[in-house]
């Protein structure tokens, strides 16, 4: 039962999550928005509603584990599994000028909140201060952005509903899925951890992880597919910056974060590992390669065996 709740609410998720995504892209078109702020905040952070959600429903449950391992885990997921696999797809191209903005501050957004996390505890101040840097950074990107060429519009738009009313009727039949969706993968995952004797947060880095990424894996694969690899390497790195600020601060502002694993220091450090890893790839050959991206998934799958070798 256990199994199927968490299937059933990964399936969810992942319907969910493309229908919201769809639908918001479209309303924000009609609404006459421009292809940069639906880049920027709809696509990088719509595709990230999957994690909030379920982050959340974690922390409402006492789960601290799941919530902060779905967050840190999503973010490895992202660069390691993601990437790579959009990378194996088609090479990914990368602008320099955008990979020193967003990818500088992804950097300093996973040393602030690696540095928040170790104390083992997340508090409404610490989350408050994400959240507050959330903003910041979108202030920032969108200042700097207006001198650059309006980009294409994103991937999504291309299946975007065509008449206002729909958009509506599937951003919000998306956002229902999401939630029921996050509902019942959190209560399956709880249940499953507890009657396996396996930490939740090994649950929420692996299972949890990997489910709640499956927007990101669609949209990134998608978009290197049809040749627009910048989105690909942009969704990453803004659902990364929007995982630790507006994910991590939210659940903590709803409900402050407490007695996190000692192990969790590791997966801390692994998530600082892979961006350092990603940014190296970016900044030295200007692309990420196939052969880089089998590296990718390499590290990825040796990740999960560390992972499953801990609930032995």
């Amino acid at each position: 039962m256990d199994l199927l709740l968490v299937a059933a609410g990964l399936a969810a998720l992942f319907f969910g999550g493309d229908r919201l995504v769809s639908g918001a892209v479209a309303l924000a078109g009609r609404a006459g928005l421009p292809p940069l702020v639906i880049g920027l905040t709809i696509v990088g952070f719509g595709t990230s509603m999957p994690e909030l959600v379920t982050s959340v429903q974690a922390a409402l449950q006492d789960a601290p584990g799941i919530a902060v391992g779905n967050v840190v885990g999503s973010n490895i997921a992202n660069i390691l599994l993601i990437l790579g696999a959009a990378a194996l797809v088609a090479p990914i191209a990368v602008a320099p000028d955008a990979l020193r903005r967003d990818g500088t501050a992804l950097a300093v957004v996973t040393l602030l909140a690696a540095a928040l996390l170790l104390p083992g505890s997340l508090g409404r101040a610490g989350g408050a201060l994400l959240v507050a840097g959330l903003g910041a950074y979108l202030l920032l990107a969108l200042r700097g952005a207006r001198a650059e060429p309006e980009p294409a519009y994103p991937v999504e738009m291309e299946l975007a509903p065509q008449t206002m009313s729909r958009a509506a009727l599937e951003f919000g039949f998306g956002l229902l899925l999401t939630l029921a969706g996050a509902h019942l993968l959190v209560r399956g995952a709880v249940s499953l951890a507890a009657g396996l004797g396996v930490p939740d947060a090994v649950i929420g880095l692996s299972i949890v992880a990997i489910g709640t990424s499956l927007p990101e894996l669609v949209t990134s694969v998608t978009a290197a597919r049809r040749g627009h690899s910048d989105v690909a390497l942009g969704n990453v790195i803004g659902s990364n910056i929007f995982n630790l600020l507006g994910i991590l601060g939210t659940t903590a502002l709803v409900r402050p974060i407490a007695g996190l694993r000692p192990e969790s220091v590791i997966d801390l450090g692994v998530m600082i590992g892979a961006t350092a890893i990603l940014l190296l790839v970016a900044f030295t050959g200007r692309k990420v390669t196939r052969t880089e991206g089998a590296v990718l998934c390499g590290l990825y799958a040796a990740y999960l065996g560390w992972l499953a070798v801990q609930t032995l």
